[in-house]
């Protein structure tokens, strides 16, 4: 049993993963925290330092490595199946959980974050709301091809 989940960054994929891992007794994978102890960089750090096309590309062939596993939950970066055909994959080795929020709950909970993320460093509140209002909007069609859809702020195990 492999299970990816996805969805916008701060939905709380990570927090959920590590509770879905322990009910379902599989292992657990942060996407990001492998990509940070394979390449020797935080997210935060190699977004500043190289670029996000760059940082996709590693991410990329990280997520492929996943193939080789079994008994997982794997929680993705926000914009992984975004790219480079990631949600076909993902698709293809196990199932999709997209934790669906909405951009007032993804906001509060940015504003709340002790670790701003690369794309949300130095944005006031407003261009904070208006970044992830368009990206959502880009990127909810591929969220949405996930088979299972739950509520980010409040996600159960039981599906």
């Amino acid at each position: 049993m492999k299970y990816y989940l996805v969805g916008y960054m701060y939905s709380g994929k990570s927090t959920f993963g590590r509770k879905l891992a322990e009910e379902k007794a599989l292992e657990f994978l942060d996407l990001d925290r492998a990509f940070e102890e394979r390449y020797h960089y935080t997210v935060p750090r190699f977004f500043a330092t190289f670029g996000e096309q760059a940082f996709r590309q590693l991410e990329t062939q990280l997520l492929h490595t996943t193939a080789a596993l079994d008994n997982v939950v794997i929680a993705t970066g926000g914009g992984t199946p975004c790219h480079s055909g990631n949600m076909d994959f993902i698709l293809a080795q196990g199932t999709a959980i997209y934790l669906r929020m909405s951009v007032d709950d993804l906001v509060a909970r940015a504003l709340r974050s002790r670790n701003p993320r690369p794309l949300m460093q130095g944005l006031s509140e407003a261009d904070m709301r208006a970044k992830i209002s368009a990206q959502l909007k880009e990127r909810e069609e591929v969220y949405l091809r996930a088979p299972v859809i739950l509520d980010g702020l409040n996600p159960t195990v039981a599906f």
